[in-house]
């Protein structure tokens, strides 16, 4: 079980999903530290603020290009 007085980091990785991940130990492959080192409260308070979809980039992005691409009028149609 880890000390109270451990202290973390937020990481992220490609697909902007958070977790937190202790001090003193190597951030896995694929996540990038973002903020400095602080009580797990706060990191956890930090991805509360800022973590706003939880829904995975690619996924993001795949829904967005699906929204504009049925926006956009077809051309064949001269209505």
């Amino acid at each position: 079980m880890a000390h109270q007085s451990t202290l973390w980091r937020v990481v992220v990785n490609d697909e902007e999903q958070y977790s937190i991940w202790p001090v003193g130990r190597d951030v896995p492959d694929g996540w990038t530290t973002v903020g400095g080192e602080r009580p797990k409260e706060e990191c956890l308070a930090h991805i509360d603020e800022v973590w706003t979809d939880m829904r995975p980039k690619s996924l993001r992005e795949k829904i967005s290009r699906r929204e504009n691409s049925a926006r956009r009028p077809d051309p064949a149609y001269a209505g």
